[in-house]
């Protein structure tokens, strides 16, 4: 597999057209400059917890007695509960209380943007072709990068597609 090939696929499953919305429900009532720093910092936090695994993936899983299936069932259940909380928002739900004043890792760093997916598709790309960690570094940044420019520009691009296009988006 070719270094772009891995970084079409990590862009497929970081999903930051999709995550777009989910980033606005969260964030919504921030002002402008504060969401932006808020979606800057969760972006290099997620970096930071796949380059973690890129490199350590294998001794983390191996470590906790996980599998790639067993870690996707379970990020596969956190990411239910997060729409369950978007959907039913109300006490411990996902938007912002009165006393939380912004979110820290949950859920935009780790699942959004650092999902069992993710973190499954850098374990294996190490897993299958150790020898290739850097060139699969190479691809994490790419796909990373691109991630970043559609997240801090989703303000636009929601505007662009308007409410419904928003709800297409995040239905697929």
């Amino acid at each position: 597999m070719s270094v772009l090939s891995a970084a079409v696929i990590l862009i497929l499953v970081l999903d930051p057209v999709g995550n777009a919305p989910v980033f606005k429900a969260v964030l919504g009532k921030l002002p402008q400059e504060r969401r932006l720093r808020i979606i800057v910092r969760e972006l290099l936090i997620a970096l930071g917890i796949l380059a973690l695994f890129l490199f350590f993936g294998p001794f983390i899983l191996t470590a906790m007695n996980l599998t790639p299936p067993a870690l996707a069932i379970a990020g596969g259940v956190v990411l239910f509960l997060v729409a369950i909380r978007m959907i039913f928002p109300g006490a411990g739900g996902l938007g912002l209380t009165e006393d939380e004043v912004e979110p820290f890792i949950v859920p935009l760093a780790m699942p959004m943007i650092a999902g069992p997916a993710t973190i499954t598709m850098v374990v294996l790309f190490t897993t299958r072709e150790p020898e290739r960690v850097m060139e699969w570094l190479a691809a994490l940044l790419a796909a990373w990068a691109f991630s970043a420019v559609v997240l801090v520009a989703s303000d636009y691009l929601l505007g662009l597609i308007g409410e419904r296009g928003q709800r297409a988006l995040v239905r697929l």
